[in-house]
């Protein structure tokens, strides 16, 4: 039995249809470096997606690894209740001098729904210990992803993957997005003033009452196909949330760490959240961790004596692990130091015209968007009309396993090809993987 048999006899593949593994069973990865991944027969593949939008400067960075093994040898893990270590500290020191203003609590987890878990109770609680226990429930965007736990699946509004669990889930405040490449009022994301924000003040009108939080996605809606917002919309957004006394919750989880260009998405805007959640790039993908980040007022609301009953019991197990926190720690160093995000957004401009020059006339592209590095190429049946291809075609994974043959991991949302990569990718990758991306298109339409 060789290893992808033996994976199959015991593995359930997260966001997998099983049965797709008969006939594409899993590769076997051996090692990686950079931008690639080598499979135990040695084929490399270009990671273009950062295994899940979390390797932010390339797999097995020195520098990373050599702070983890430092680290290691030094404390491994300590409960995080009454003690504490320098790791942590400096990691919270550090982001509290380049999140955006006012953020200045941490509150450490171990993975982003949990996060967004932490972000919804803390917004919650505050209310309730501050007069407003009416205000119970939260407004999120349509086609919003914030991740898989009760809490998070419920704010999120892709049916892919909530659909079915909708009696177990929170009774949410939904509001259409925004959604340029097919917008309403006939507009363009590069110079609208957000006529689409008319939804979500109708629901703060109708709702805020008993709202406590609104949250979303900053700038890029990731799960719902790299659909891309202007600014405009956030401005409005924490403008409103003032406005109704309404907490602002962003999930900055996957746009994080110059993922859009900028460290954070929020500073596209010039606007802070009351909460923040950060995971992913947190640690460069090297391990789990994430944190949601808020502010001196609501932190405040939770300060008492121990018999009122105010404290915030909220736990995890691996809360502000010692080796996760050196790798961030590591991150921001890196970051820093070699200049990466000004390099990457060198880089961001030659590889948004060489998709732009390889595909965007090609007759089922119809459109490619960027931000930062984040790049997509939506695919549709006709592109005069927009309209989609069937689901049942199955077109963007097609492409993928095409793409798998030639040595690219171009795993799509639906048909929305993309291109999320470390930010240290460099133009002859960038020239291999958009060369790929092409054949792989002509190949299957």
């Amino acid at each position: 039995m060789n290893l992808a048999q033996k994976d199959l006899q015991h593995i359930w593949h997260p966001c997998s249809q099983m049965k797709d593994y008969e006939d594409l069973p899993p590769i076997i990865i051996d090692h990686a470096k950079g931008l690639y991944l080598y499979d135990v027969h040695g084929k490399r593949y270009a990671d273009v997606v950062s295994s899940w939008w979390c390797n932010l400067l390339g797999h097995c960075n020195e520098r990373i690894n050599n702070a983890v093994k430092n680290q290691i040898d030094k404390l491994e893990h300590v409960i995080f209740a009454n003690f504490s270590h320098t790791p942590a500290i400096d990691l919270c020191d550090r982001l509290s001098q380049i999140l955006p203003a006012g953020l200045t609590k941490f509150l450490f987890t171990d993975n982003g729904s949990s996060a967004i878990e932490a972000a919804m109770k803390m917004s919650f609680q505050y209310h309730y210990q501050t007069g407003n226990p009416q205000k119970t429930r939260f407004i999120a965007l349509s086609d919003a992803y914030h991740g898989e736990t009760v809490g998070a699946l419920s704010v999120g509004g892709v049916d892919l993957y909530s659909r079915i669990y909708k009696p177990m889930l929170l009774d949410i405040i939904r509001v259409n997005g925004p959604d340029c490449y097919r917008c309403r009022y006939g507009q363009h994301r590069d110079s609208c003033q957000a006529p689409c924000f008319a939804a979500a003040e109708q629901a703060f009108a109708n709702y805020a009452d008993t709202v406590c939080a609104f949250i979303a996605e900053p700038l890029v809606q990731g799960a719902a196909g790299m659909k891309i917002y202007p600014p405009i919309y956030l401005k409005k957004l924490r403008q409103a949330c003032d406005q109704y006394k309404v907490h602002l919750i962003v999930d900055e989880i996957a746009t994080g760490f110059g993922r859009t260009g900028k460290m954070f998405a929020c500073d596209h805007a010039n606007i802070s959240p009351d909460i923040i959640c950060l995971s992913k790039g947190l640690t460069g993908g090297y391990l789990p961790m994430a944190l949601a980040v808020t502010t001196q007022t609501v932190y405040d609301a939770f300060y008492a004596d121990y018999s009122e009953g105010k404290a915030f019991m909220h736990s995890h197990t691996y809360s502000g692990n010692p080796l996760a926190c050196s790798a961030a720690n590591e991150v921001l160093a890196i970051m820093q130091e070699e200049c990466i995000l000004e390099n990457s957004n060198k880089n961001a401009n030659y590889f948004r015209q060489l998709i732009s020059d390889n595909l965007i006339n090609h007759k089922h592209v119809g459109e490619t968007r960027s931000i930062g590095l984040i790049n997509a190429i939506e695919l549709v049946a006709d592109k005069s009309s927009k309209q989609p291809f069937d689901p049942k075609q199955r077109i963007g994974y097609q492409i993928y396993k095409k793409a798998l043959a030639k040595g690219v991991v171009l795993r799509p949302l639906g048909d929305v090809l993309y291109f999320n990569p470390p930010l240290t990718i460099n133009r002859e990758e960038m020239d291999f993987v958009i060369q790929v991306c092409k054949e792989c298109i002509g190949n299957v339409l």
